[in-house]
């Protein structure tokens, strides 16, 4: 099962970083960042969970769920603020520095918040980031306005459409993903403590 995660999250790491340079606007970049940090980020950190690559294992006490959930909180709404989303779509390593910190932020905070002496506090921090990345989403498609000029637009959309889209990917998956997991852990947790109570 781990090695069938190692595979599959390997391969959608250059998938979703290839998705945000070709020209599919705000939708195509929040595509990529979801896929890093929402599907990606949790099947490496079950690949790597007990083994040396494990960064909660070897960093339990700065590996914690909540100090990495601020700190995935904090690089997703950073770059998603118009002046760095637009130096990203400006120059191509600010962009591989984007992606990756998404990659990294979500690999950290999904080791964090499966490690197994954190679970109980994994779980406050996957619900908290899918409440974080619910509202983002919805600031960014709710907004009356575009907030990303200078974004390419070849599907056809306009760009207050496009970031419309992008914002409901990013509520979708992103908010979907986290809160799975959160009740995922909560469901394995209770089990746990079913099966000692008997």
């Amino acid at each position: 099962m781990k090695r069938a995660a190692l595979v599959v999250g390997l391969l959608l790491v250059p998938i979703g970083w290839a998705l945000s340079p070709l020209p599919l606007g705000m939708t195509g970049h929040m595509a990529g960042h979801m896929i890093a940090v929402a599907v990606a980020a949790p099947l490496l950190a079950y690949a790597a969970r007990g083994t040396i690559a494990d960064p909660a294992r070897r960093w339990p006490r700065i590996v914690t769920p909540m100090v990495m959930m601020l700190l995935e909180l904090l690089t997703v709404w950073g770059w998603h603020l118009p002046a760095l989303r637009a130096a990203a779509d400006s120059h191509a390593l600010i962009a591989v520095i984007e992606q990756a910190s998404f990659l990294a932020a979500g690999f950290l905070l999904w080791s964090a918040a499966i490690h197994p002496p954190a679970r109980a506090s994994g779980i406050g921090a996957l619900l908290l980031t899918s409440m974080h990345m619910t509202l983002l989403g919805v600031l960014i498609g709710l907004a009356p306005r575009p907030l990303y000029h200078g974004m390419h637009h070849g599907h056809g959309l306009d760009p207050l459409g496009d970031q419309q889209l992008g914002g409901v990917v990013m509520l979708v998956i992103g908010g979907a993903s986290y809160l799975i997991g959160g009740l995922g852990l909560l469901a394995t947790l209770l089990r746990e403590d079913r099966s000692t109570a008997t």
